[in-house]
């Protein structure tokens, strides 16, 4: 039998609410893409993906997700926090090659810029995963991605590795500067999207890869050879790879920061309207 891999990229709140959309659209329509024999996550999609891989179904995601963005207007009524310093970070990722991976020093640059960010502590971060944070076995077919930040080690999470669930996402969606590096036995680790939005290259091996990529219509020119590059990685090992980005609709309701929780609801709809109108596509190819 041909395995199925479905690759979630990062994307913060924003790649959340759209994700989760998407795939509950998807089901709707008869294109149920959560029973995939392989779940990877990389940030945002970190997050998705630990919830499918434990049980939770498209649908029961879309009204978490509903109260998640009831939840943040009404935090955002209560007046904005402080936003973070992202110059530092920016200032790296403008430096990154427009092909190949991450340099090195850039890659050590980030480390020290989490593990020097001003954030809130990583005891507060975790609680933010709710369920996910809880003690729980690791589903076997769920992996996601982080980097270590003293070496710039880029580092698969999975059921054979030492990282807890809720470790392990928390520090795959550990963006530097704005959220804490997490603890895993001894070390501390930042958000894998330093390496690749989606890193669906580690998904070579798999017969048939669905890649979500969040990739907002402006950033197209940036991030569509890399989301190629990673395609052709999964084809020349056999396999075949299908890439869902946002279309028109979710382009615009996302706004220019992809850490705005602001527009989550509409956010989420767009996505689902958009699972919708791709059922017959991607059903066609998940098989």
């Amino acid at each position: 039998m041909t395995t199925r891999a479905l690759v979630l990229g990062g994307g913060g709140p924003v790649g959340i609410a759209w994700e989760t959309g998407l795939i509950a659209g998807l089901a709707e329509s008869g294109a149920d893409i959560s029973g995939a024999d392989w779940i990877l996550g990389t940030s945002a999609g970190s997050v998705c993906g630990a919830l499918l891989a434990t049980g939770r179904r498209p649908a029961q995601m879309l009204e978490a997700e509903f109260a998640n963005a009831a939840r943040a207007k009404e935090a955002q009524a209560k007046g904005p926090g402080q936003a973070p310093d992202l110059m530092p970070l920016m200032s790296v990722m403008a430096r990154r090659p427009a092909q190949g991976d991450m340099p090195h020093a850039l890659m050590l640059e980030l480390g020290q810029i989490s593990l020097n960010g001003q954030t809130v502590s990583e005891e507060v971060f975790l609680k933010g995963f709710g369920p996910i944070a809880e003690a729980q076995p690791w589903p076997a077919r769920y992996a996601c991605t982080a980097i270590d930040t003293a070496t710039g080690e880029f580092v698969l999470w999975s059921q054979d590795t030492a990282a807890p669930l809720g470790r392990g996402v928390a520090s795959s969606c550990s963006v530097p500067a704005i959220f804490p590096a997490i603890t895993i036995d001894g070390r501390r680790y930042m958000d894998g999207g330093m390496r690749s939005g989606t890193n669906a290259d580690m998904a070579r091996g798999h017969g048939k890869v669905v890649i979500v990529a969040v990739m907002p219509p402006a950033f197209a020119p940036m991030m569509l050879p890399r989301l190629e590059a990673e395609a052709d990685v999964i084809r020349a090992h056999g396999g075949e790879a299908l890439l869902l980005v946002p279309d028109a609709a979710c382009g615009e309701a996302f706004g220019s920061n992809l850490m705005d929780s602001s527009n989550r609801e509409a956010i989420a709809r767009a996505g689902f309207a958009q699972g919708q109108a791709e059922a017959a596509r991607v059903g066609a190819f998940w098989g």
